[in-house]
């Protein structure tokens, strides 16, 4: 078991960015295909476009074992409270199970509230059983209908 008082979750540096490739290239996310490097690195510089649009890291005896982007819209709906999205969580596929993916949505939590956000939300692939799992065993709720396009398809 992991020794979570080791683990830390901070915003990413330029510097994590190989290492979460990494976790991106496991098979139940991108199963391999990632961003080059240097490509990664232009839109990392990018996120500073946004006002509130985070790349987190969970690092664990300096080794990067899990991350999530965060990102917080303002809203004119909802009396302008915020809302929230995070998006691409990834735990190192050994280590899933001791707690880093639920540490890092607490922290992603922590900072919701710290923001006044209404809600967070995520999407999931709908064939990914065991992050439906985790993620209600963490209180999330299966909400409304999510859909999709194909930009690339031909879309009207």
């Amino acid at each position: 078991m992991l020794d979570q008082a080791k683990l830390l979750v901070r915003p990413a540096m330029e510097s994590d960015l190989e290492k979460i490739l990494g976790l991106y290239a496991q098979a139940e996310f991108d199963a391999g295909c990632v961003l080059p490097l240097a490509a990664a690195k232009r839109l990392f510089e990018r996120f500073a476009d946004y006002p509130d649009y985070t790349l987190y890291v969970a690092e664990h005896g300096g080794d990067i074992v899990g991350t999530f982007a965060l990102l917080v819209m303002h809203n004119l709906g909802h009396l302008g409270a915020p809302s929230a999205i995070v998006e691409d969580v990834a735990v190192a596929p050994a280590l899933q199970g001791n707690g880093i993916g639920k540490e890092m949505m607490r922290f992603a939590l922590g900072l919701c509230r710290d923001k006044g956000c209404y809600k967070l939300m995520l999407s999931s692939n709908a064939r990914r059983d065991r992050a439906h799992a985790f993620y209600e065993s963490l209180g999330f709720e299966r909400h409304g209908v999510s859909f999709r396009i194909d930009i690339s398809a031909g879309a009207p």
